[in-house]
């Protein structure tokens, strides 16, 4: 299946696996429209089980959830996907991700894969935090950002005025949003129908 296909098809069209806009004019000026890229982090270890140990509270549970691994599925298939962005030229100018460690861990296979240059890490895209402020002040042609769920979701419904929650990512998952000159969504696919697709001519 190629990128078209899934864009215009009846199966892509609304369904789990993918939601996607007819591809936005270009800018009067014949730039390059700015482009949004989210990256959901890959499949990580389950979060341990509480202790009970009285000593336990809520900043350690934060903690040993910011330290969950990927696993390697999680690796394998993210490793997958990120080949498959490159294949399919998209590819980003930055990239900011999330600094705990899964979502750092599928940053680094998206820059291994070649989808970027290196990686900046942002605290605000940690799970509850604002990542608007990063694409709103970002001027690059393409941004991707690297995080987590429901917070990807609710940026990308911010951005488009969707309803809250009618946009999520599968673990593994990608939206692309053109921003400019209207936020439009472009693609949102699970890994499956992602690594289904073909590239171009």
């Amino acid at each position: 299946m190629g990128i078209s296909d899934a864009m215009g098809s009846s199966d892509a069209m609304g369904s789990s696996d993918a939601m996607a806009s007819d591809p936005p004019a270009r800018e009067s000026s014949g730039e390059r429209p700015r482009e949004l890229l989210l990256f959901r982090h890959g499949i990580a270890a389950e979060r341990a089980k509480p202790s009970d140990d009285a000593s336990d509270d809520a900043s350690a549970d934060l903690k040993a959830d910011g330290e969950r691994p990927l696993t390697a599925l999680g690796r394998s298939r993210s490793r997958d996907v990120a080949e498959q962005l490159l294949r399919l030229g998209l590819g980003a100018d930055r990239l900011l991700s999330s600094p705990l460690v899964r979502a750092r861990q599928t940053a680094e296979i998206a820059v291994a894969a070649g989808l970027a240059s290196r990686l900046e890490l942002d605290g605000a895209l940690a799970p509850g935090g604002d990542p608007l402020p990063l694409v709103l002040a970002s001027r690059c042609p393409r941004l991707m950002l690297v995080g987590h769920e429901p917070d990807l979701g609710q940026l990308a419904c911010r951005l488009l005025g969707a309803p809250a929650a009618a946009i999520q990512l599968k673990k593994a998952g990608l939206a692309l949003i053109v921003l400019t000159p209207l936020p439009s969504l472009r693609l949102l696919l699970t890994p499956r129908l992602l690594l289904s697709l073909t590239p171009g001519p």
